[in-house]
């Protein structure tokens, strides 16, 4: 845990925030420079997840073949390149381009990790390692909103670059450097690391090879496109990610319009510290969820709750009536979606393994990548459709959110009958 999860976080951290930072970026002079509508910065934001899905599931086969070492180092070296080249984006049809370009180049890394972690934890604490893992992305914002607003608010000091064109230099070129040193800092497996002493290596490799046998259904890779388990799963996860990147990339467009709505003023940095604000509850809310679900075993209610209470949050936030009130209906939604993802992603590695476990993950995260696009776009398509208003568009998030509760409840209620079944009936009865 010392040594791989707060390495493999940092990765994640400069991942998410590459891949928002279009966000902070629109209401600081992209939009306006460029001359984007809402519906072009939802499609130059969705986009991102077309190139990340038609590569998805064969990059995390590629991961399993290869080795996480390389494969993810080769990931992130490949996305910092691309992210520089937003410095320099001239019009709405290069900006697209580069976003397709950009999800091509970050396809597998976020499934290629979760299955890095899984391959070195034995199921008893792989939520707690998830979830510290996955704490990354709350503290992407708490950190990066404000880190993006000084950035941004650099115009014209350094290249002569705007302000925005800077913020996109600035995150970009911390992957480069942190992809070369992932390819000598981490190893494929325990039987591989050689800051373990051999007694360390021999116990933590049997102990996963004793979980196979015992918690494992499937290997075979078919199985993990035909599985209706698999199939429900990518839905529920596709509900959590769409409420997600609705607010990733849209928060900071709202936070802007507090200033017209509320004739409110607010500078470069305190819109980034506003946008912030959901965030930094819903990494402690995440923290404590994965360490309730270690404790006593993940739930279901882990992963419905959440999703309702989000599901009917998310909708409120546009009718709070101040700055302060729609900022508190949004950290709720935020800690919804945060307290329930890393206790989902427990759930597929509880029936899947190898190939199959490769595949299935990316498939899951593929339909999240469904989610990625459709939420920008059709969030920004709505809005236009009504004014600039974004009541509509958030109650369809709110919709898929709920969605995600009944199928975990759906599921968990199958795979409870299909256990009963298995079980014999007591004598007598």
């Amino acid at each position: 845990m010392l040594r791989l999860v707060p390495f493999v976080a940092l990765m994640f951290f400069i991942n998410y925030l590459d891949r928002t930072a279009i966000g902070f970026a629109a209401p600081n002079g992209m939009n306006r420079d460029l001359g984007l509508s809402a519906a072009q910065f939802g499609f130059a934001s969705g986009v991102f997840f077309i190139g990340y899905i038609l590569l998805e599931v064969p990059s995390n086969l590629a991961l399993h073949k290869i080795g996480a070492r390389r494969w993810l180092a080769r990931i992130m070296v490949t996305w910092g390149i691309v992210a520089v080249l937003f410095t320099f984006v001239q019009s709405y049809t290069q900006l697209s381009w580069l976003r397709f370009g950009l999800g091509v180049a970050e396809a597998g890394f976020f499934p290629g990790a979760i299955l890095f972690l899984s391959l070195w934890v034995p199921s008893r604490y792989r939520s707690r390692v998830l979830g510290l893992f996955y704490l990354a992305q709350p503290l992407t914002t708490v950190v990066g909103a404000p880190l993006a607003g000084w950035l941004i608010g650099h115009d014209g000091v350094f290249f002569a670059l705007e302000g925005w064109r800077f913020m996109f230099l600035g995150v970009g070129v911390p992957a480069i450097a942190v992809g070369v040193i992932a390819w000598f800092y981490l190893a494929d497996s325990p039987a591989k690391a050689t800051w373990l002493t051999p007694a360390e290596r021999d116990w933590l490799t049997n102990e996963l090879q004793a979980e196979q046998p015992a918690q494992k259904e499937h290997h075979d890779l078919r199985k993990a496109f035909t599985s209706g388990r698999v199939w429900t799963l990518s839905l529920i996860y596709f509900g959590f990610i769409y409420g997600l990147y609705a607010l990733a990339f849209f928060l900071p467009t709202i936070i802007a319009g507090f200033q017209e709505q509320y004739d409110t003023k607010f500078g470069l940095v305190e819109k980034g510290l506003i946008t912030a604000i959901p965030y930094l509850p819903a990494a402690l809310a995440l923290f404590l969820a994965t360490r309730h679900a270690t404790r006593h075993g993940v739930k279901t209610g882990h992963i419905a709750i959440p999703a309702v209470t989000g599901a009917i949050s998310i909708p409120l936030a546009l009718f709070a009536g101040s700055p302060a009130l729609t900022v508190v209906m949004i950290t709720i939604t935020a800690c919804s979606i945060f307290a329930a993802l890393p206790n989902f992603w427990t759930v597929p590695t509880q029936f899947l393994t190898g190939a199959a476990a490769a595949a299935g993950i990316a498939l899951i995260n593929t339909m999240g990548n469904v989610a990625g696009f459709a939420a920008p776009y059709v969030t920004g398509w709505l809005a236009d459709a009504n004014g600039g208003d974004y009541k509509v568009a958030f109650f369809a998030v709110g919709g898929f959110m709920m969605l995600s509760a009944v199928l975990m409840l759906a599921l968990s209620r199958r795979d409870r009958v299909a256990v009963a079944a298995r079980v014999p009936a007591p004598a007598g009865h």
